[in-house]
């Protein structure tokens, strides 16, 4: 049977039907669709595999590796900044090795579209000394999933798989084979020589894991290399992999370079059978190594005289290489002349709040409550609280509270000390923000955290949060209260609100900050609790209003600049502020923001 398959689809049915028993993921684009599509597969075809979504990406990592201790296989994904979380269990892993194939997913964002950075997964899996496997097309990122596991099972060591953007987020057709009985646990095999192994043998594990790393090149190295393109007569050639390879092949076709340049893909860029390689570039005058991000291929072939790419500036150091980069680089490259095409692009809108989104209220509440403040803020969609003027900082997953922290330190010492308001999501204080907030009560920190809890992980496709009963694969588990965790952590002030009461959260922020100014205040937690509207059946457990604007509006544009509602606009026929009906989600707030009390509810 054929399908056509999204690529984290593909990836999905190729760990299927490659007997994974057992999945586990923290939702982040562009990796989220993963785990999601494993459970859903799963279920269809009545397969006994599992899956959950852990609370961050460290934890999905160990309790996944954990499967792979005791003889299952199983996969972890996630995506490029996330591998940063689960870096401390990556490194030690790949010493101690797998008994059960052990799969890490990791999903990196050349560009980026949607992330802090466009870092270069292979190079983690290089530092780690793990093999990694680079797919050109979805089809092929499924069909590399049966060699992950082949290399991981025999060699006992833990196999990345390395997706970018373009590969996660296209749709390929494909056939789909059976999905068989997964390869459950066999049993733990206590060694703990092996598993809990002390400093001294890790010097052990370390010589044993370059053995495996070596035998791995020389017995797999030359069928991840071959040459896809180009006549005998080539002079020249291009070395590429992953989705850049897929668009250096177009790019080839398009400007008739076939005769003139060889192209070889390399399926797995670490480790490289560099000597092979070597012997096979000798008759080409000229190289060119094409990958994204870094120059991970380029720095083991180390063939400084004739090769080109990211390290001389032959390949733009930086972005995505889309084929508008790659014409222009590859036409240098064979000195042709590179044609001017295409239209400058036009002006892009910039991303929004939801109409109806719960963080609109609360943003614009800091704002009127503490305008003169600073605002930390952190990762999640939240983050657009930057077009609200209520977001100052966003460094990484749980960063907002360990920087108020910072923050309050730093003007404490000057003896004057400004307000303070650190924003993070439920998923994101799940995740990271439990350890910061520890931390910053024990160290006598003072600030208001402002917990912008939608009961659901929106920013990646609304996932459940261990805030809910709901589990990965739709039964019920134990839901972890927030304001239970912010009442464990010691904080001495917690009020819960709905953020559409705008009068009340923004005197409830005020009356936060007096607390953190108080002789024996510290920190003042408020959980903002309204849930997303994009969450399924959540604007139906709401009132709507039918919402209009009279003639008392004076075009103060505080609702659609201010607020910045999507739903609201400028009329340019009567000159005043308009209401979209078929943007606007009732919520009603913009009748609380009016100054003029202009905007009615129906």
């Amino acid at each position: 049977m054929k399908k056509i398959l999204l690529g984290n689809e593909a990836i999905a049915r190729g760990l299927l039907e490659n007997g994974c028993s057992f999945a586990a993921s923290y939702p982040g684009t562009p990796a989220s669709e993963i785990l999601s599509s494993f459970l859903q597969m799963a279920a269809a075809e009545k397969s006994p595999a599992i899956g959950e979504w852990s609370i961050n990406e460290k934890v999905a990592f160990e309790t996944a590796l954990s499967v792979s201790y005791a003889g299952g296989r199983a996969a972890v994904s996630m995506k490029q900044v996330g591998l940063n979380v689960a870096c401390d269990p990556l490194m030690s892993s790949a010493y101690t090795g797998v008994k059960g194939g052990f799969l890490l997913i990791s999903a990196d964002d050349p560009g980026p579209h949607s992330s802090q950075t466009e870092q270069d997964s292979r190079m983690m899996a290089m530092m780690a000394k793990i093999p990694v496997l680079d797919p050109s097309t979805p089809q092929e990122a499924k069909e590399m999933i049966r060699l992950a596991y082949q290399i991981s099972e025999e060699f006992e060591i833990p196999v990345m798989l390395r997706p970018t953007t373009r590969i996660c987020h296209s749709r390929q057709g494909m056939a789909l084979e059976a999905i068989p009985d997964p390869s459950l646990a066999s049993g733990f095999s206590k060694d703990p020589q092996r598993w809990a192994a002390t400093p001294r043998y890790r010097y052990t594990l370390h010589h044993q894991l370059n053995q495996k790393i070596e035998a791995i090149a020389t017995k797999c190295g030359q069928d991840s290399y071959q040459r896809i393109l180009g006549s005998s007569k080539a002079g020249q050639c291009i070395i590429s992999s992953g989705v850049a390879l897929a668009h250096t092949y177009d790019t080839l076709k398009e400007l008739n370079l076939e005769d003139q340049i060889a192209l070889y893909q390399v399926k797995m860029p670490y480790p490289l059978q560099v000597q092979a390689i070597l012997a096979e570039l000798v008759p080409f005058e000229k190289i060119l190594v094409i990958e994204e991000t870094y120059p991970v291929i380029e720095l083991q072939l180390a063939m400084r005289s004739r090769i080109q790419g990211r390290l001389d500036g032959s390949i733009p150091p930086q972005g995505e290489l889309i084929p508008d980069v790659l014409v222009q680089s590859i036409s240098k490259f064979a000195q042709i002349p590179e044609e001017k095409k295409g239209l400058s692009p036009g002006k892009a809108r910039r991303p929004t709040l939801c109409p109806g989104c719960p963080h609109r209220a609360a943003f614009y509440a800091v704002r009127q409550a503490l305008p003169q403040g600073i605002y930390p803020s952190d990762i999640g969609c939240y983050t657009l609280g930057l077009n609200l003027g209520a977001v100052d900082t966003v460094l990484c997953m749980g960063a907002a509270i360990s920087q108020a922290a910072g923050l309050y330190h730093a003007y404490r010492m000057k003896g004057e000390v400004p307000a303070i308001v650190a924003t993070i999501g439920d998923s994101t204080f799940y995740h990271a923000g439990i350890p910061a907030l520890v931390n910053a009560v024990h160290n006598g920190a003072k600030f208001i955290l402002l917990i912008l809890d939608n009961s659901t992980t929106a920013m990646t496709g609304n996932q459940p949060t261990p805030g809910l009963e709901l589990l990965a694969d739709g039964r019920r588990g134990k839901a972890v209260a927030i304001e239970d965790l912010v009442r464990a952590s010691g904080v001495p002030s917690l009020t819960i609100i709905d953020p559409y009461q705008l009068e009340e959260i923004t005197s409830a922020i005020k009356e936060a900050d007096k607390v953190t100014r108080s002789q024996n205040g510290g920190i003042a937690v408020i959980i903002s609790r309204h849930p997303c509207l994009m969450t399924p059946g959540a604007g139906k457990k709401q009132p709507s209003y039918g919402m209009e604007i009279t003639e008392d509006c004076i075009t103060c544009e505080i609702c659609f600049r201010d607020f910045e509602c999507p739903a609201i606009g400028l009329d340019q026929e009567s000159g005043r502020a308009r209401i979209d009906a078929n943007l606007c989600s009732g919520c009603g707030v913009c009748a609380q923001v009016c100054p003029q009390e202009a905007i009615k509810r129906i």
